[in-house]
């Protein structure tokens, strides 16, 4: 299968343009990029493991993979106190060049297969650019030194520039990288910290949203300062649950506090004045208006609603999920209207999203069948909102469990079993494999049946048909449901309505022009 990365890049980058362009209430957005992320195999794998994993990515429809940059794992004496002597943070020769190896790989790999790559680079950092503190657990996401991150997102934007030569590969010029966020989680205290912190004057008071402006500000500046302005960056990458009210160093912010703090607004919206503004540092609060100076600027967000259908809410004010996906470009359209710091309608890419499944883990999770069908209606959620031009799938492959601890103990599988296949090294397919390369949601209203689904493996930009067969109630024979679709759409979006009673059951069938391979879909009960 070959796609054209430049097509799926440019899409994507041009995502704000074809927002403006859209009808008032348009029913999807112009164009849904297929993210997936695995870094244990796209970057902390062999080469010949990651090409594998990038193959079998590209089977599946994958059209970008996003790949975390480690600070910590990049750079030199890492769990030193003091900065090595006479390290510039800010030059890619100065940090050991098998670390870069392995995106250099993945860059070039990808390219071949015609999968965009886009980069997180986040801490936590090294320890000598972390302020001390006395929980060492949350050591390296302690108060991060912005002027240090600021180097290294330079030194990560010199070498992907598409003018930067590798040092140990005949000094052939490196793939450019065009797609860029900035940080990860900065409401979850793994990555940063302190989450809060009190105040004289004001109190507990939220620190992470402050703490994360500066080092968007710094990384923006230093995208800018290696010639990114025109790629497709993104900032927040947060998680979708946490607390109402901050409460020291650990507990987690949620998303909408998390926002309307970090550009200084309280509850109303309005901005904080006198020493609540003095706790939060909200005299630079206008410096994110650098945001602006990226046209393809958007807002990631980890929308996952753990062991909930993608429809149920969470309770409470500011938790912001894929069951109120709605929620976010409200809250990200206030804050633009009340600050002028953002620009109207931003649009809005899911970045990472998925479910762990029981089993293998026998203590948590949903069961195999409840993650193919979550998947795919969270899949169709995120295709109908006009807002939103990404969605994702975390991981490929299931995580290994932690062998040095008992196996029938919770330690042991203290990993992320949200994976399309069981883990290495001999992964099998789960009914999600199936269901990601093929999705299909069938909504009945009465007696029609809305169905929905996309050939996200197929070649982006044919035409074919596409056949529906339905399973009456009673019978255990498949026939024919009316014409053949032609799917037309350039990323294999089809849409049919169908007479049905409750209960009957569908599929879709894709082969290839001259029938020498057929994929059938999940089957799907119309309930």
């Amino acid at each position: 299968m070959s796609r054209s990365l430049a097509k799926t890049l440019t899409l994507a980058c041009l995502a704000t343009g074809a927002l403006l362009a859209l009808a008032p209430g348009a029913p999807a957005a112009p164009y849904m990029v297929s993210i997936m992320q695995d870094d244990n195999q796209l970057v902390y794998a062999t080469g010949e493991e990651r090409g594998r994993a990038l193959n079998r990515m590209a089977a599946l429809g994958v059209e970008a993979v996003r790949a975390t940059v480690h600070w910590s794992a990049m750079a030199p004496k890492p769990n030193a106190r003091r900065k090595p002597r006479g390290f510039d943070g800010a030059d890619p020769r100065d940090y050991p060049d098998f670390l870069w190896d392995r995106f250099d790989n993945l860059t070039e790999q990808a390219a071949r297969l015609g999968i965009a790559v886009y980069l997180n680079p986040t801490g936590g950092g090294p320890r000598w650019a972390h302020r001390k503190t006395r929980d060492r657990a949350y050591q390296r996401s302690y108060r991060p030194n912005v002027k240090e991150f600021a180097k290294f997102m330079v030194a990560v934007g010199r070498r992907y520039s598409g003018t930067y030569r590798d040092e140990n590969n005949g000094r052939e010029v490196l793939p450019s990288v065009r797609w860029w966020s900035l940080w990860n989680e900065p409401n979850q205290p793994g990555w940063l910290t302190p989450q809060g912190e009190r105040k004289r004057g004001a109190g507990m008071v939220p620190m992470a949203p402050h703490l994360y402006r500066d080092l968007v500000v710094a990384g923006a500046r230093s995208l800018l300062r290696t010639g990114h302005a025109d790629d497709l960056v993104l900032f927040g990458e947060l998680a979708p649950v946490g607390n109402e009210k901050p409460d020291g160093l650990r507990p987690s912010l949620r998303p909408g506090l998390f926002l309307r703090e970090m550009y200084c607004l309280d509850r109303r919206f309005r901005p904080f004045e006198g020493e609540e503004a003095l706790a939060r540092g909200c005299e630079d609060v206008e410096r994110l208006a650098i945001l602006e100076r990226f046209p393809r600027l958007g807002f990631a967000h980890h929308p996952y609603t753990k062991l909930k259908p993608p429809g149920r809410r969470e309770r409470g004010r500011d938790a912001l999920t894929m069951a109120n996906l709605d929620a976010l470009p409200r809250l990200l359209d206030r804050i633009a209207a009340r600050t002028d710091l953002l620009p109207p309608e931003i649009p809005i890419y899911f970045t990472e999203y998925g479910y762990e499944t029981k089993p293998p883990d026998p203590f948590s999770g949903v069961s195999l069948n409840q993650q193919a069908a979550y998947i795919n209606a969270a899949d169709y959620m995120a295709w109908k909102h006009p807002r939103v031009f990404a969605n994702a799938q975390f991981q490929l492959f299931d995580v290994p469990p932690r062998t040095e601890f008992p196996r029938d103990s919770t330690q042991y599988w203290f990993t992320y079993q949200s994976g399309l296949f069981s883990s290495l090294p001999n992964p099998q397919p789960k009914p999600a494999m199936n269901a990601y390369r093929f999705p299909l949601v069938v909504r009945r209203t009465g007696s029609t049946a809305r169905i929905w689904g996309q050939v996200r493996f197929a070649v982006n930009g044919t035409t074919y048909p596409l056949l529906l067969q339905q399973r009456n109630p009673g019978t255990s024979s498949w026939v024919r449901s009316g014409a053949a679709l032609e799917v037309t759409h350039s990323q294999g979006y089809f849409q049919a309505l169908r007479r049905i009673q409750p209960g009957t059951a569908f599929r879709a069938i894709w082969s290839e022009p001259d029938f020498s391979r057929f994929v059938i879909s999940r089957v799907v009960v119309a309930r």
